[in-house]
């Protein structure tokens, strides 16, 4: 955990204050058992809807429900004490309208614990991040790649390769940042691009597959483990824990077949 008073947790309001200071930490978390273990790490965890790819198994997020994001935040929020904990409205639930949007906002909220959401979209999307903050929810923002729009976009493809998409993306993120967005999240965009959203609007920028310019980074926890068997271009394997999981699990196996486990130390004696 990184600046600030550490036995309290982050608000939407202390990461909007990084602004520009020590870079913030993210990584996704989707259960209990692993928010525990990065918790100490990070000034933010995000629920995100990538769930339905790394715990589901889906192609692509736009399976995830406001019930799966419910169920796996509260998991999350409540395995930890000290990180701002943010869950992604999924797909086809918020776009609507403003008033949709609040409703499963507040749902999403109530239902967790959680200190803030986050929406994909620029300047369509600034109004209801406006109306969201005027309600008293906090909304982290999300332009460039934006997954949920992955068959608008042709696929998950980088973003900003010629000047006019770059101007659309820098409006996006300054629409968003204007209308209250306490962070943006600046996701697969050429990296001067991210340099320029960083500099421009005045609340934090979080990039992935962006640069190391901005205000803070976020990986999916699973890809930078190693845990996954494809990763993108942007995410650097921190470690190799699909191998570890592999020699572990084999090792059980083993020790099964060849009626070494359980052994006399894991199980019950009769007491007389």
């Amino acid at each position: 955990m990184s600046t600030g008073d550490a036995t309290k947790r982050r608000t939407a309001v202390d990461i909007r204050g990084r602004k520009g200071g020590e870079p913030i930490v993210s990584l996704t978390a989707y259960s209990a058992v692993m928010a525990r273990l990065v918790e100490p790490h990070v000034d933010f965890l995000l629920v995100g809807d990538s769930l339905a790819m790394v715990e589901y198994g889906m192609d692509s997020t736009l399976a995830a429900t406001p019930d799966m994001m419910i169920r796996h935040g509260a998991a999350v929020v409540s395995a930890t004490s000290l990180p701002l904990v943010v869950i992604d409205l999924p797909f086809g639930s918020y776009e609507a309208s403003p008033e949709q949007a609040f409703a499963t906002a507040s749902a999403v909220i109530a239902g967790t614990g959680a200190g803030a959401v986050k929406l994909e979209g620029g300047q369509a999307m600034a109004p209801t991040i406006r109306f969201l903050g005027q309600r008293g929810i906090p909304v982290m923002a999300h332009v460039g790649l934006t997954p949920q729009a992955v068959n608008a976009l042709g696929g998950f493809r980088s973003q900003g390769h010629d000047e006019a998409a770059r101007e659309a993306i820098l409006k996006d993120a300054e629409a968003v940042a204007k209308a209250g967005a306490f962070a943006v999240v600046v996701e697969g965009v050429v990296e001067p691009l991210a340099e320029a959203i960083t500099a421009q609007i005045a609340v934090p920028t979080i990039g992935i597959g962006a640069s190391a310019s901005c205000d803070g980074q976020i990986l999916v926890l699973e890809d930078m483990l190693g845990l996954t068997p494809r990763v993108p271009k942007f995410v650097h394997t921190f470690g190799a824990l699909a191998g570890a999981v592999d020699e572990a699990v084999g090792a059980y196996a083993s020790a099964v077949k060849e009626r070494r486990f359980p052994g006399p130390e894991n199980v019950y004696k009769p007491r007389g």
